[in-house]
């Protein structure tokens, strides 16, 4: 089972995590952006690796888990052109995006098709226990589908929860129940 991560920030290296240290052992890890020391609170990365690229830092920091994952990285800002191309091959697809236009363009690129897509909406603010599941088509999205980051203080226990939601999804989809 391959599993393909568009942005891996907060969701997407949270995702990434628990993926690998359930046994899944494929995964292409797509981003452009570089760790931000704004980012420790709730992304997987450490404080020596400010200023690196994402996709670079998290294949460190997930071969130290794993040794054995087999992980592609594309540092790569995402678009119509170049979504379906990169993703091909993937049996399931993670959309960890920060803004509204990537996640809807990569939601409609993926309509279609067959593979499995899991997001997250409303993953700001401090309360867990409005933290739910919906499904839309192919889609299955997680979170409490109000609270937006732009608005909302960034809790590293509620991403890690919705995370954590997200891979159990995947690992269900993809036969690991019995982990």
């Amino acid at each position: 089972m391959k599993v393909g991560i568009a942005g891996v920030g907060g969701i997407g290296s949270n995702v990434a995590v628990h993926l690998v240290r359930a046994g899944c052992t494929s995964l292409k890890l797509v981003d452009f952006d570089r760790v931000e020391f704004s980012n420790l609170n709730r992304q997987f990365y450490f404080a020596d690796q400010v200023g690196g690229y994402k996709v670079e830092m998290l294949r460190g920091n997930l071969t130290r888990i794993v040794p054995e994952v087999v992980l592609e990285t594309a540092n790569l800002r995402l678009s119509s052109d170049n979504m379906l191309d990169t993703f091909r091959g993937c049996q399931f697809l993670v959309e960890g995006f920060d803004d509204q236009q990537s996640k809807k363009l990569l939601v409609e690129t993926f309509a279609d098709s067959d593979m499995p897509i899991v997001s997250a909406s409303g993953i700001a603010g401090r309360e867990i226990d409005t933290i739910r599941v919906h499904r839309l088509g192919n889609c299955t999205i997680v979170g409490d589908f109000r609270t937006d980051f732009r608005k909302n203080s960034l809790y590293g226990p509620k991403i890690s929860i919705i995370a954590a939601m997200m891979a159990d999804f995947i690992l269900r989809m993809g036969g690991y129940d019995d982990w």
